[in-house]
């Protein structure tokens, strides 16, 4: 039997957004329910809202932002099932390098904590069409992975789920994952001798399938090369990035209107819109200000973006239509945002 179990319950009903304080500003208020072990330095979170009732609707793939009381926000996505609305379950691993985020959650907060959570975001959704589903996962990119695998199951959809770590000890939830009916495949680098073979991986998916790897930056930088070259079009390529190096200031000064607001800033060279906007008075969202979240995604009604995220895909950065304001510059002298 399992220290501890992912399997949904039967729905209870709808959700009322109204009903839940701060629901205008997208957060609600949870209680911080359980803590379970997973791995070697990686915790399992359950927080449920305060009255018992749904959280909010999410889909497999999807992150939420989590309202830290030492005033940081941190994404991590969401490991249950997207039919289990009782909880979010939060696959959450202590980094060494942590700025502040995980190392407080893992030394300081505790059970009945109550935190204000933003979201959910998708921007790693699970393509429902009925084509094969290729699952790969390194270290603690397996949370938004095992719940894709679970909606794979439940769909009915053809797939095969390969995980790598480097010790088996760092393996989180691979108990849960030996008991999986399927094409389930383990790699510890220190039994293998070395990583694991993405190439082998690619080269022999089909080639209507869409491929999905989340892990670390190096892990996800092979695999989309290895995807192009084996000749898959980017829109079958899916891929969701934990962090990212901070992406390049911009090198030039433009102009931006803020539509609802009214009012012109100047963001010189070195600066970001964001930074900006706030400093006169715009009311943004933002959270890991890195271009990997969408936090901050914002519609552009006129001028061309210079996109410098992590996030939006080839065709969405053509289109022009949104942008994120965190990293991201003006390609024209005069960009129009809904702001």
């Amino acid at each position: 039997m399992p220290a501890f179990e992912l399997r949904a319950p039967a729905l209870t009903g709808t959700m009322d957004m109204s009903s839940f304080p701060n629901a205008s500003s997208g957060l609600v208020e949870m209680r911080l329910t359980a803590i379970l072990f997973a791995a070697e330095g990686t915790n399992l979170y359950e927080f449920r809202p305060l009255d018992g009732r749904d959280v909010p609707d999410f889909t497999a793939g999807a992150h939420v932002d989590l309202h830290l009381p030492n005033g940081m926000i941190r994404q991590y996505s969401i490991a249950n099932a997207q039919g289990d609305r009782s909880r979010y379950l939060l696959g959450i691993k202590r980094d060494a390098n942590s700025r502040g985020g995980s190392a407080y959650i893992h030394e300081i907060l505790s059970v009945g904590a109550i935190l204000p959570i933003g979201g959910p975001r998708n921007h790693f959704p699970l393509v429902e069409t009925g084509v094969p589903v290729v699952l790969i996962a390194g270290g603690i990119g397996v949370t938004p992975i095992y719940a894709m695998l679970t909606r794979a199951n439940e769909l009915g959809l053809p797939w095969s789920f390969h995980y790598a770590c480097r010790t088996r000890a760092d393996a989180a939830l691979l108990r849960e994952l030996e008991q999986v009916d399927g094409p389930v495949r383990f790699h510890a680098d220190d039994e293998a001798g070395g990583p694991i073979g993405l190439a082998d991986i690619v080269s022999q998916a089909d080639c209507a399938a869409h491929l999905y790897c989340c892990g670390p930056t190096p892990m996800l930088d092979a695999f989309e090369r290895l995807a192009g070259e084996a000749g898959f079009p980017p829109e079958q390529v899916h891929v969701e990035r934990f962090s990212a190096e901070p992406p390049p200031r911009t090198t030039k000064s433009f102009t931006v209107h803020l539509a609802r607001t009214g009012i012109d800033i100047e963001v010189q060279a070195g600066e970001t819109i964001l930074e900006c906007a706030r400093a006169a008075g715009a009311p943004v969202e933002a959270s890991c200000e890195q271009g990997i979240c969408g936090a901050c995604e914002t519609r552009v009604l006129a001028g061309i973006p210079d996109h410098r995220d992590m996030l939006l895909t080839d065709a969405e950065r053509l289109s022009g239509k949104t942008m994120m304001i965190c990293c991201s510059g003006s390609a024209t002298e005069r960009l129009t945002l809904d702001l």
